[in-house]
């Protein structure tokens, strides 16, 4: 009795290409989910620099002199409130104040790190 070969795949070769596409569709499917969140996250940084921005231009506009200590208030950014805390202090030079901005989502916690930093100065109108 001679064996013939039916031409084709054994299970064993199929199980095995199952696989490799298997880790390579995870592999797929992790680097999609990862660009999407650094997609996110960047627009969420882009619009709280925004915010930052906005808050320091606004005292240096008003030409007020702000006395040292912290200032809060909220702003809307994209569609989405945004908090903001800025830190006055005087610098070595009376005539001028430093202005610290952190900008936080409205929903955050008090503990978490802001989305955004700016610091900019103030001259004595």
């Amino acid at each position: 009795m001679s064996r013939r070969h039916s031409p084709g795949f054994t299970l064993l070769e199929v199980l095995i290409a199952l696989a490799v596409l298997a880790l390579s569709m995870s592999a797929a499917i992790k680097a999609v989910a990862d660009y999407t969140n650094n997609q996110s996250y960047l627009r969420d940084r882009t619009l709280a620099m925004w915010v930052a921005r906005n808050v320091l231009i606004e005292h240096q506009v008003r030409k007020e002199w702000p006395k040292v200590g912290e200032l809060k208030g909220s702003s809307e950014m994209g569609n989405r409130e945004w908090r903001w805390l800025a830190v006055v202090s005087q610098t070595e030079e009376q005539e001028l104040r430093r202005l610290d901005v952190e900008v936080y989502p409205i929903d955050s916690e008090d503990d978490e790190s802001p989305v955004s930093i700016l610091s900019g100065f103030l001259v004595q109108p």
